[in-house]
Formats: structure tokens, C-alpha cells, sequence
């Protein structure tokens, strides 16, 4: 190994949503995705996470579901938000949603266990990428709400850590400016 063998990781971008269209990864190709992006750091081998797979008309109705439940809560919504809600889930051909199923009686401290699903996410977008594939890891207003954690059948103890949307990129993903390693890294000394 050398070090140029990093430059897969300073190559990673995020293609946006809005800019990933078809193909997404077929069944086989997801589902070895998936096997290796569960291979994360898990204290206590609880698997404290889950995925659940949105594609074609499944998908589309979990959009206009969304869509419905963001203008119902903000009726005054204005029509930019009210479109880019209705649309966010018509780009991407495929969207896993990842969530943390936390095991409150277990000694691992809640945070380690957000930490394991968070690192199952961050491995779906490298994977995607090595396989050719864009990605973008979301949040926003649904992934906090009780009510679409509950329309994914979620349990209390689980909570969405994000939306990984997949698909191939239709243009090339920008660099954005990145944190300066002086800026980051120091050394501690006692």
C-alpha cells in the first residue's frame, strides 16, 4: 500500500440529488453494497442500525407523502419550497434510508451507537462511489420527525440518521473548499 492509494478518499464527492438519475445498482450490486458497508466499528456487536430501500413508485409515494406532511405543517410554505419538497424524491433512483436502532438497556453510550449507524452511512457513499455510482447523504426536516420515523415503521428506540440517495451522476460533482489540516489537526501536549 502507498499513499497514493488515499486518493480514492480525496476523490470523494457528493453528487447531489437532483443530479443522479439512472441506473441505480441492481439487486446483486446493492445488495454487496450493503454487506460491505456493514463493516463498521460496533461496541458491543449490537448492530445498532437498519436500512430500508426506496425505489420506483414505493419511493415516489414516500415523496409526495413528505411533501404532503412539510406543506401541512407550513401551510404559509412558499411555492420554491413548496416545489423543491414535492420533487425531492423524483431524481434519485434509488434513496436508503438509514436509522439508528438504539439499545438503551445495553453499557454502549447511546452516542457510539449513533456513531455505528453514521459510519454505515459514510460506507454506503464510499461504496457507491467505488462502484461507479453517486451518492448524497441528507437529512433536512424528515429525518428528525417522529411522524415519518413512524411511517417507516419505525420504534421509538429508532430514529432516521439519513436519506443516502443513489444513482449514476449526470455531471461531474464540484469540489467544494475543504478544512485545512493546520486548521484541524494539533498535537496535545500535557
Amino acid at each position: 500500500m502507498t499513499l497514493t492509494d488515499l486518493a480514492f478518499l480525496d476523490a470523494r464527492r457528493s453528487v447531489p440529488s437532483r443530479q443522479l438519475g439512472e441506473p441505480a445498482p441492481d439487486d446483486a450490486t446493492l445488495r454487496r453494497l450493503l454487506e460491505s458497508a456493514l463493516r463498521v466499528p460496533d461496541h458491543g456487536k449490537l448492530t445498532p442500525f437498519r436500512i430500508r430501500v426506496l425505489r420506483g413508485e414505493a419511493k415516489l409515494a414516500f415523496g409526495r407523502t413528505l411533501a404532503r406532511l412539510a406543506v401541512e405543517a407550513n401551510p404559509d410554505m412558499s411555492d420554491a419550497k413548496r416545489d423543491k419538497e414535492q420533487r425531492r424524491y423524483e431524481h434519485a433512483p434509488l434513496v436508503l434510508v438509514v436509522s439508528a436502532k438504539l439499545d438503551t438497556d445495553s453499557k454502549v453510550p447511546e452516542l457510539e451507537q449513533n456513531l455505528t449507524a453514521g459510519c454505515v452511512a459514510y460506507n454506503i457513499l464510499l461504496g457507491a462511489q467505488a462502484l461507479g455510482f453517486g451518492a448524497q447523504w441528507l437529512t433536512g426536516w424528515a429525518a428528525y420527525d417522529r411522524g415519518v420515523a413512524k411511517l417507516l415503521g419505525m420504534k421509538k428506540s429508532e430514529h432516521i440518521v439519513g436519506f443516502i440517495h443513489v444513482g449514476t451522476p449526470t455531471m461531474d460533482a464540484p469540489e467544494r473548499e475543504r478544512p485545512s489540516y493546520d486548521d484541524i489537526v494539533s498535537t496535545w501536549t500535557p
